[in-house]
């Protein structure tokens, strides 16, 4: 794969969501794309090859094969404490790899302190002390040291909250699962689904150690985006509750209590993108058709 130019082959490791959505648009773009999932035989019949990759177990000849031919490998996967256990099981494979030119890996903004509405950007120190923040920042360096010792290109994503087709607000109210919690001043960017896979697409084959930032145009509260999507859909708003309310959950309290806001532009003018649902009306129009 020359610089600058798009992989024909790539392994995702990990075809959750977001992982799915990637190589969905690989594959409309003609590249070879296979990914990792625990249980292969329950999976959508959607053309992308899967391969088993769990935690205590060999990696098997297939799933060998797949990452010798992978240019470019992108990982899902989300970390634990000990970093990221996906590239614990296949970095003796990818280290023999003669073709391999890129990897990338998606992380998120919750490496970032609470900014109290303030802005963070691709030159901001990520400062978050919390297990979470720890977790994310120590894969991130691990995919970053197996480039450098590979000899390869890398890229982290660094990602707000994201949403898209049968994940979103929508989904939330109709399901009976939103929450309506209210902090005052708090908002957050959000990327559309569709938006990240271009991103990483955008990134693949780029001869460099890079950090991006993707993110919408408009930093909101959350109750606006519900408020819209309740409108949008014709469901009745759900109580309101304070963030800091004992019914509120402390995995959902800590989320509310980060509030800042994403400067994406270093990444739209280092990829040549901007995104597609600009905000997140845009993106819930697009879902309730």
């Amino acid at each position: 794969m020359a610089a600058g130019a798009a992989p024909t082959r790539v392994l995702v490791l990990g075809l959750g969501y977001s992982g799915r959505h990637v190589a969905a648009l690989l594959q409309a773009r003609g590249v070879a794309c296979s990914g990792t999932v625990r249980e292969p035989e329950a999976a959508a019949d959607d053309g992308v090859v899967r391969h088993r990759l769990v935690a205590g177990q060999p990696v098997d000849d297939a799933l060998r094969e797949a990452i010798r031919s992978a240019e470019a490998v992108i990982c899902t996967v989300p970390p634990d404490d000990a970093g990221d256990p996906a590239l614990r099981l296949v970095a003796e494979a990818l280290r023999a790899s003669t073709v391999l030119r890129w990897v990338g890996y998606l992380s998120s903004t919750a490496v970032y302190a609470d900014r109290e509405g303030g802005w963070i950007d691709e030159s901001s120190v990520a400062d978050a002390v919390d297990d979470t923040a720890r977790r994310r920042l120590l894969a991130e360096e691990q995919w970053r040291g197996f480039a450098r010792d590979k000899g390869v290109a890398s890229a982290v994503f660094r990602l707000p909250g994201i949403y898209g087709p049968g994940r979103n607000a929508l989904v939330q109210l109709a399901e009976g699962r939103a929450r309506h919690v209210l902090r005052p001043g708090l908002v957050f960017n959000r990327l559309h689904v569709e938006d990240l896979a271009a991103v990483v697409v955008a990134a693949m084959g780029r001869p460099s150690e890079a950090l991006y930032l993707p993110a919408d145009d408009e930093p909101a509260p959350p109750q606006d985006v519900l408020a819209f999507a309740a409108e949008l859909g014709g469901f009745a708003m759900p109580p309101a509750v304070a963030w800091d309310d004992p019914s509120v959950s402390p995995a959902l309290r800590r989320f509310y209590a980060s509030n800042k806001r994403i400067d994406s532009q270093g990444t739209r003018e280092a990829l040549g993108w901007k995104p597609k649902f600009a905000t997140y009306r845009e993106g819930l129009q697009d879902a309730i058709r």
